[in-house]
């Protein structure tokens, strides 16, 4: 991946937790139970998660072979292993909708974990 790409994944992957992190604690007023719903279920009610990811998608014009490329070619060390399970619609379909698959899952399992972060973070500024 060229330089100027990766800067601009970093830039969205950046620009998605921030936006989702400052949903979830305006949603569930702090980041202490916003952290704790993200990590029980987080595609729970007020949480959705999968939902956030399909949105940057259409956003960020992603939602396509090239995008999903993209997406993909900025992760190429990611392991594979788990990420499709339980999904019905990684695999299936043409080859476009399985690369736009398998870019959100792996895009989603990252935004989890920079989320995860981020509102750990938050929390643990609010109790000081």
């Amino acid at each position: 991946m060229d330089l100027h790409q990766r800067q601009q994944f970093d830039f969205l992957l950046q620009t998605a937790t921030e936006r989702f992190a400052a949903r979830l604690e305006e949603r569930h007023r702090g980041a202490e139970t916003a952290l704790a719903l993200l990590r029980s279920d987080p595609n729970a009610e007020g949480v959705w998660l999968d939902q956030f990811v399909e949105a940057i998608f259409a956003d960020f014009l992603l939602d396509n072979a090239d995008g999903a490329a993209f997406v993909l070619c900025a992760m190429p060390k990611r392991k594979l292993a788990g990420v499709t399970a339980g999904r019905q619609d990684a695999g299936t379909g043409t080859v476009e909708e399985t690369l736009v698959a398998l870019a959100r899952c792996l895009l989603t399992e990252l935004l989890l974990k920079k989320t995860t972060e981020v509102l750990e973070q938050h929390a643990g500024y609010q109790s000081v």
